[in-house]
C-alpha cells in the first residue's frame, strides 16, 4: 500500500491497524540537537485521545507514546525518530458478525475493491486512530515552529449549525480547552455538547467545522504554481478521513464577494497602531503576528486570503477551515450490501464510536498544518 509517507523534506511515515498491535510514525529529516522527550510528545496526544469526556467514544486509551530511535540525551540526532503507541483497549467482537457488509461513509468498500483483503477490525488502516501517529509527528513539528516564534491554534466554529461567535486571540488562547468541545465560544460550547449527547442517545452523530490558525508565519513560505502553501494545506488537512472541505481565509465565501471586498489592501506597519475594526473579525484571522518588532513592515488591512498570496505567505497568520462529516459509524439502522454473499442486508453498527469527531480532530489538524509549515520552511532552506 502506497500513500503512508507526507512530506517532501521533513517526512513523516505512519503505520498501524486500528486493532492492531500498535500505532506509530517514523519521521525523517528532523533536525539535530533539537530538545525532545517523550513529554513533549505526550502532552499533544492527550488531547487526541478517545475516553476523556462523555461526548467521544468509550474506547480508553492511555496512547503513552515510546520513543524508539533517533533521540539521545534528550536531543534530536538527526536520524529517523520512531515513536510508538500500544493499543490496548481493543474490542474486535461487534466487527466479526458484519465483516463482509460494506458499512456506510466507510472505506469498507473501496478497500475491498482496491486491494481484495482489508483488515475489518474497527476500520482498520482506515480508521481515524491512524491520527495518533499524526498528532505525535505534529509534535515535533511544533517544537521546530515555536523556536521561531510560529503558534498554531485550533478551536470548533461550528458543530450541527450552531456557530460560535468571532473570538480574539486571548480568547482562543484560554477557552479553547477549557470544555469538552473546545469551542473558544462558552455560550455556543455548552450548546454543541447538548447537541452531541441528544444525537448520541438517539443512536446518530454530527458534524462541524474546525478552523486552525498559525500565527507568526514568515513570508515567503510555499512554491509557485503546484507546490502553493494553500495546495499542501489542503492535501494535508484533506488527508484526513473525517475532512470533506477545506477553505483557506475568506474560502468560499469569496465566491460572494466584490473584488474591492476581497482584496486585502497594503500598509506599512509603524510605531502606532493602525486602527482597523475588521482586525477583530477572527475567522478571517487576526492581523498582527505575535510577538518580534513590526514597525515597518508590510502588512495587509484584512486577511481575506488568509494569509497566502500567489501560493506563498504574506506574513500574516495562516488561517484554514475544514468540514468535518458526521461519524459514519452509527448504531441507527442501516441498508448496505454483504461483499461475500452479494446480496443486499439491514446493518446495525455496534461497539465504541465518537458521536461528533471535531473535538479531537482539532489539534490533528494542528498537526498537519504544522508539518506543512516546517516542511515548507526546510524547501527554503531557512532551518
Amino acid at each position: 500500500m502506497s500513500g503512508n509517507t507526507f512530506g517532501e523534506i521533513f517526512r513523516v511515515t505512519t503505520w498501524g491497524e486500528s486493532h492492531g498491535e500498535a500505532m506509530g510514525v517514523v519521521v525523517d529529516g528532523c533536525p539535530a540537537g533539537l530538545e525532545l522527550s517523550e513529554a513533549d510528545v505526550q502532552h499533544e496526544l492527550d488531547r487526541r485521545k478517545p475516553g476523556v469526556s462523555e461526548l467521544t467514544t468509550e474506547r480508553k486509551e492511555a496512547d503513552e507514546v515510546k520513543i524508539l530511535s533517533g533521540v539521545f540525551d534528550g536531543k534530536t540526532l538527526g536520524t529517523p525518530i520512531s515513536m510508538l503507541v500500544w493499543n490496548k483497549d481493543v474490542d474486535s467482537r461487534p466487527y466479526e458478525r458484519i465483516k463482509n457488509v460494506a458499512r456506510p461513509g466507510q472505506a469498507d468498500f473501496t478497500y475491498q475493491m482496491k486491494y481484495g483483503i482489508r483488515d475489518y477490525r474497527g476500520g482498520g488502516r482506515a480508521s481515524g486512530r491512524e491520527t495518533a501517529a499524526r498528532v505525535a509527528a505534529g509534535a515535533i513539528a511544533k517544537k521546530i515552529l515555536a523556536m521561531h516564534d510560529i503558534q498554531i491554534r485550533g478551536h470548533v466554529v461550528e458543530i450541527g449549525g450552531i456557530v460560535a461567535k468571532e473570538v480574539g486571540i486571548e480568547e482562543l488562547k484560554t477557552n479553547v480547552d477549557k470544555n469538552a468541545v473546545r469551542c473558544a465560544d462558552s455560550e455556543a460550547a455548552g450548546k454543541m455538547e447538548a447537541l452531541i449527547k441528544q444525537v448520541k442517545a438517539a443512536g446518530d452523530s454530527v458534524g462541524g467545522i474546525v478552523e486552525v490558525i498559525a500565527f507568526g508565519v514568515p513570508t515567503g513560505l510555499g512554491e509557485p504554481v503546484f507546490d502553493k502553501l494553500d495546495a499542501e494545506l489542503a492535501k494535508a488537512l484533506m488527508s484526513i478521513g473525517a475532512v470533506k472541505g477545506v477553505e483557506i481565509g475568506a474560502g468560499f465565501a469569496a465566491a460572494r464577494m466584490k473584488g474591492s471586498e476581497m482584496n486585502d489592501e497594503f500598509y506599512i506597519i509603524t510605531a502606532e497602531p493602525v486602527e482597523n475594526t475588521e482586525s477583530q473579525d477572527f475567522h478571517l484571522g487576526a492581523l498582527r503576528d505575535l510577538g518580534g518588532k513590526q514597525e515597518g513592515r508590510i502588512r495587509t488591512r484584512t486577511n481575506n486570503a488568509g494569509g497566502i498570496l500567489g501560493g506563498i505567505s504574506t506574513g500574516a497568520p495562516v488561517v484554514c477551515r475544514i468540514a468535518v462529516k458526521p461519524t459514519a459509524s452509527i448504531s441507527k439502522p442501516q441498508r448496505s450490501v454483504d461483499m461475500a454473499k452479494m446480496e443486499e442486508v439491514e446493518l446495525k453498527i455496534e461497539g465504541r464510536h465518537d458521536p461528533c469527531i471535531c473535538p479531537r480532530i482539532v489539534p490533528v489538524a494542528e498537526a498537519m498544518v504544522a508539518l506543512v509549515l516546517v516542511d515548507c520552511w526546510m524547501r527554503n532552506e531557512s532551518i
